[in-house]
């Protein structure tokens, strides 16, 4: 029974870690969305409305923001676009990380080093995940593709 218990303990704290790092690329869009749906229920557009534009809101934060990068030719432009898609990510990865490192961690300082460590991580993960979709394209002139024989 121990052997059980210590599997699926191992396998959920790597399905939850996996998730931190999948669910990192998606924090800004989070954040646009409950800023937008705290606005519109202070508004008065009651829960349904809320959670409709809240919801519009963030999944066109998200798709603007990977149609720029993609489209976009400018090297710096799309690292600015994917930093700032990166550090609400890093700033949630801290919080996160700073957590969980209570559970075992006596120290504060490890707690602090731990949560600095979790923010390069989750951070760097959010930007490379943005960046993957910038790959580079060949600029051809007038559109014209040759065929080589």
């Amino acid at each position: 029974m121990l052997a059980i218990g210590l599997v699926l303990n191992t396998l959920g704290i790597g399905l939850f870690c996996w998730a931190i790092f999948a669910l990192a690329v998606y924090a800004l869009p989070f954040f646009v969305a409950l800023t937008i749906g705290m606005m519109a229920l202070q508004s008065g557009a009651g829960i349904i409305g809320t959670l409709l534009i809240a919801t519009a809101g963030g999944a066109l934060t998200l798709v603007l923001g990977q149609v720029a990068v993609a489209i976009t030719r400018s090297l710096a432009l799309r690292i600015a676009i994917a930093t700032a898609f990166a550090v609400p990510a890093a700033v949630a990865g801290y919080h996160v990380v700073f957590a969980l490192s209570q559970i075992g961690v006596l120290s504060m300082v490890w707690r602090e080093v731990f949560a600095c460590l979790g923010v390069v991580c989750i951070g760097v993960t959010s930007w490379t995940r943005l960046m993957i979709l910038a790959e580079t394209r060949p600029i051809e002139p007038g559109g014209v593709v040759e065929i080589s024989s």
